[in-house]
């Protein structure tokens, strides 16, 4: 008896798992089919576009101030993420949301708790505070293992940038003005960087009690 079995026409697992650029370029397009309908929702959904209620966008100080704290690697200690769990909830506060990073990018949220975190540090403590802390972090938290930060407090602002970067925020959606940018500069003249750093320390998560 002849055998009339033959194979099915088209792709086959065994064809598909023999040839590695055929397995990687399948994969990949399943990665990217997968990343569409996770990602591209988030992008009309109110509670992840808009800005929640009293949300400023930065002011040129504390803008200068967020560029320091990516400059000096915070983030390789610090999240700005607090989950909604109980536990996170009693020690840093209200969970963080989407709504107050519309005007961040790019946002902090992060995982590392190296050292605490830190979406809800604004207001917490006094300028003299964080000036301490950020001169010698021992003076005010013994147990610290964060390094000091003491060039900060010598270091001018450069007020020639400040400009072009909130131009650039701009671009990608936040509500600069022309006047706001145009007097950026003098907003940052004489002060340090420890001055900014300081200021955008005591602004993160003051949109949300």
């Amino acid at each position: 008896m002849a055998d009339n079995h033959t194979s099915a026409p088209g792709f086959s697992h065994e064809k598909i798992e023999t040839n590695n650029f055929l397995l990687i370029a399948l994969t990949l397009v399943v990665i990217l089919f997968g990343g569409l309908v996770e990602i591209v929702p988030l992008f009309f959904q109110r509670s992840t576009t808009e800005a929640v209620q009293g949300l400023k966008p930065y002011t040129p100080l504390q803008l200068a101030g967020r560029d320091i704290y990516l400059r000096e690697g915070c983030y390789n200690c610090h999240s700005q993420m607090i989950r909604p769990f109980r536990a996170e909830t009693l020690r840093y506060g209200h969970y963080s949301m989407a709504g107050e990073f519309v005007y961040d990018h790019p946002f902090q949220w992060g995982s590392k708790r190296t050292g605490p975190d830190l979406h809800r540090v604004g207001g917490k403590y006094s300028d003299e505070w964080h000036r301490a802390h950020l001169n010698d972090p021992r003076t005010v938290v013994p147990e610290s293992n964060m390094p000091a930060y003491p060039w900060l407090e010598t270091a001018p602002l450069k007020p020639e940038h400040i400009g072009k970067n909130m131009a650039s925020l701009r671009v990608v959606g936040v509500p600069y003005t022309d006047d706001e940018i145009k007097a950026a500069p003098d907003e940052l003249r004489g002060k340090t960087e420890l001055d900014a750093l300081v200021a955008y320390l005591q602004v993160m998560g003051t949109a949300v009690k």
